[in-house]
Formats: C-alpha cells, sequence, structure tokens
C-alpha cells in the first residue's frame, strides 16, 4: 500500500547517541530493497543530509531546509525550491540587529554567521557543517536565503515568535525544529509543501507515503502524509495530531513503522 517514507533526521531516525541503528538501518534497507522510496526530510542544510543519506545508500531527492529545497542525492538536480522573500529576510535582519539575536543564514547551501561566537559553534558541531563568517552580513538579506534561523533561549524565541508572525507571518513560515532553534522559510517552504511536490514527482497518491517525525516543524508533513507517524519521544502538539504513534528513536520506532505498515508484520 504505501510507496513512500519520508523520515526525520534529529531524534526521528538518529537515536540519542545520534546514529542510525542497526535495525534501523536494515528495516529501511529491506524496505528499499522492496521497491518503497525511502528519503529524508529534515531542517538540515541539504550538504549535511546528503552525508547521512551516503551512509544509508540512498540515491533519491531528499527533502531538506524543512522543505524549502528537495534536490536529488545524485546528480543535485534540484525538483523544488522556494527562498525567503526579500521583504521578509530585510525584517528579519533588522529585527534581529535591534533585538541582539543570533541569526544565520543560509545561502547556496552555506552557513553564514555575523561572528564565530559560541552558538554558531555548537551549531556546526551538532550539524557537521562548518559556517563561514561574513563580514557585510547586512548584505546577504539581498541574497535568495533558502532558510534563516534564530538561536536563543525556547522561551524568548517563543514570545520572538508570536511577535514576528504579526509582522511577516503572512510571508513566511515559523517553525521550531528544536526548542533553542527557530527558523524562517518561505510561506510553501514547509516540510508539508515539499513532501507534496515529490510524491508528484514520482506519482505517488500522498495516500501511499508515510512521513515520520518528532518535532513542531513536522507538523505539516505528517497532517499531508496519508500516514502522520509522531515517535513516541515526539512533542505532545504532534502526537495529537499524528494519525500513530510509534516507538522512541532509541526503540528502533522506525523499523516498527516498516513491520506494521510496510509488510503487515502482526506481531510488532
Amino acid at each position: 500500500m504505501y510507496k513512500m517514507m519520508a523520515i526525520d533526521i534529529d531524534d526521528t531516525l538518529l537515536n540519542d547517541e545520534r546514529e542510525v541503528s542497526t535495525g534501523t538501518k536494515a528495516a529501511l534497507a529491506e524496505a528499499a530493497a522492496h521497491g518503497v522510496t525511502v528519503t529524508l526530510a529534515t531542517g538540515r542544510m541539504y550538504a549535511s543530509a546528503k552525508q547521512l543519506a551516503a551512509q544509508l545508500e540512498l540515491n533519491v531527492p531528499l527533502i531538506t531546509y524543512q522543505g524549502s529545497l528537495v534536490k536529488n542525492s545524485i546528480d543535485g538536480k534540484v525538483l523544488y525550491e522556494r527562498a525567503v522573500t526579500g521583504p521578509a529576510a530585510h525584517f528579519l535582519f533588522r529585527y534581529a540587529e535591534e533585538h541582539d539575536l543570533h541569526l544565520q543564514s543560509y545561502y547556496n547551501d552555506v552557513l553564514y554567521v555575523k561572528e564565530a561566537n559560541q552558538k554558531a559553534i555548537d551549531y556546526a558541531e551538532l550539524s557537521k557543517i562548518p559556517f563561514e563568517v561574513y563580514a557585510a552580513f547586512h548584505e546577504l538579506a539581498d541574497k535568495p536565503n533558502t532558510k534563516l534561523l534564530m538561536i536563543d533561549d525556547p522561551e524568548r524565541l517563543d514570545e520572538v515568535a508570536a511577535d514576528l508572525r504579526k509582522h511577516i507571518g503572512h510571508e513566511v513560515h515559523i517553525t521550531k525544529s528544536k526548542p533553542h532553534f527557530l527558523e524562517f522559510v518561505h510561506i510553501e517552504g514547509t516540510k508539508g509543501h515539499a513532501l507534496a511536490a515529490l510524491a508528484a514527482h514520482f506519482g505517488y497518491e500522498l495516500s501511499q507515503v508515510i512521513a515520520i517525525g518528532d518535532s513542531f516543524n513536522d507538523r505539516e508533513m505528517l497532517q499531508t502524509a496519508g500516514l502522520g507517524v509522531a515517535m513516541g519521544n515526539a512533542v505532545p502538539a504532534l502526537k495529537e495530531i499524528a494519525d500513530y504513534v510509534t516507538l522512541s528513536n532509541n526503540e528502533d520506532g522506525i523499523k516498527h513503522v516498516v513491520d506494521k505498515f510496510v509488510f503487515n508484520r502482526v506481531n510488532v
């Protein structure tokens, strides 16, 4: 019944040791061998997602930057792309400067920061992608930013998100990928939009698609897919809208989904 699986990376595909378990890797390989298109759907940069896709031997288009970029992992062909609009980008750059917020720019699959502070260093280590310091940082507002990201305390970012939705909520999609990461993409740059575009590319009905995630930025993807699955470790808000809640990322939750819904194995 199901022909495609779109899987979030952090805290979904990866366990708390930041590894793909042997059981999960084997389950995905088995699904792919039986004709299921297995892809990743992440807020990460394409360069970061491609590294993990190579480890899993996934030679498929990848949903990256929350859905703002869908790109083949082999030939680099772009299948779907949206950039933050110019007016919204300029507003965010000014807002970050006025409120002393750490802002990161993603342009042409390069991560740019204003300065090499601890937030940038920690983020680069987490994503395994280096950053570049751009001296005239404000000039990047004129570029087609695939994504912009703020890093700060969760409570402060909640206040910032509420404020920014009043000003530019009609132009950008604002979401959290982690409690301390507030991300901004084009209004049509969500994982849900990208998932629909990728399913159409392959000729699949959305009813034939499984989407699996754990956080706020996975909401649109789970709502778009025929079967929206929340991890056992997912935020409560995602579990509430999911069609099914699987085991956690430390309990082979993805393998459980493959066994139950792809192969209809009853004793799982």
